[in-house]
């Protein structure tokens, strides 16, 4: 069989497990214990499935894989992002995220937890590397995007997953997400503004179904947006109505810069990537959780995808700020 055929074969296979509702479990091999910090990235990688692709000599393939000179790029990123979780966007499911982790390991970069899953969209899904033991990892299929004039609601494409960190002070919950992107056919939306924000108020939801009292609670919310800071999109998800859900976190890199989107045909470089994070993680001191957008190492975070890598470190037992109560 042709390495294409192959590949067809595999997403098939991802699509009938995680049709099912199932993930792909790891054998449960030791990993580091969590410590006094948690470093969390979240990368979309930039279609690491079969897509149709317009190859660097010209040629053009439909369902092609990740050239492998992006991926030797994008393990070069992995490495230097040092992270112990890695929310990843635009991976093709569980036979996808595992060549990556067996790339990693055989160059000595050992992600021993991993979990990938596909939701209506059956070539594009979300996943979790982690080198630290993971809780529980759900995938939520089943969130719809109640649009404004709409006749019926549409799947939240890609989801929302769940991934339970156990850490000194309590588990921190990661949610992941990837929200529709701005390329539509619908006249009615243009930029599909209207069906990405009814995604993040189906994704803002279900948080608030998991943890009721957000000023309480420990988790992140990160992913690929597709939107810019006070967009109607981020505002979807750091409040409903008067209750505040999380904190947008800021980043740059080590030149200042803050996008981590680039269009290069055009020119246009964005900050869609984002993080926020719950009260109970932050308890008022902005020093208890540190973002930063990932520029080194340069050449291989422009070789391995359009997207660059948001890193956020979280103290894992919060330092309360002066004056507050106890």
């Amino acid at each position: 069989m042709k390495t294409v055929g192959r590949r067809r074969a595999a997403k098939w296979l991802a699509a009938i497990i995680i049709g099912v509702g199932g993930f792909v479990a790891h054998a449960a091999t030791p990993g580091a214990a969590v410590g006094e910090w948690l470093t969390v990235a979240t990368y979309n990688v930039q279609n690491y499935t079969l897509a149709d692709r317009r190859l660097a000599d010209g040629g053009f393939r439909p369902d092609y894989p990740k050239p492998e000179a992006e991926k030797t790029a994008l393990r070069a990123v992995i490495r230097a992002l040092d992270a112990d979780v890695i929310a990843l966007q635009e991976v093709g499911g569980p036979p996808f995220l595992n060549e990556l982790r067996r790339d990693l390991a055989a160059e000595g970069v050992a992600y021993p937890f991993g979990e990938a899953g596909l939701a209506a969209d059956q070539s594009r899904g979300l996943a979790v590397l982690s080198r630290v033991p993971l809780g529980r990892v759900t995938l939520h299929c089943d969130l719809k995007a109640k649009r404004r004039g709409a006749e019926d609601d549409a799947a939240v494409r890609r989801g929302l997953l769940e991934v339970e960190v156990p850490a000194p002070g309590g588990a921190i919950t990661v949610f992941v997400v990837h929200f529709k992107s701005r390329v539509t056919e619908d006249k009615e939306d243009p930029a599909a503004e209207d069906l990405r924000v009814a995604e993040a108020q189906a994704a803002r939801d279900r948080v608030l179904e998991r943890f009721p009292e957000p000023a309480t609670a420990r988790f992140l919310i990160v992913g690929d947006f597709n939107d810019t800071p006070g967009s109607r999109t981020l505002k979807a998800v750091q409040a409903r109505g008067k209750t505040e859900i999380a904190t947008w976190l800021d980043a740059a890199d080590e030149r200042g810069h803050r996008w981590t989107h680039a269009y290069a045909r055009i020119g246009v470089y964005s900050r869609f990537d984002q993080a926020l994070v719950a009260e109970g993680l932050r308890q008022g001191e902005p020093a208890n959780v540190v973002a930063r957008v990932a520029g080194e190492p340069w050449a291989e975070v422009a070789a391995a995808s359009d997207h660059r890598p948001l890193v956020v470190r979280v103290r894992t037992r919060p330092v309360q700020a002066a004056g507050t109560a106890e």
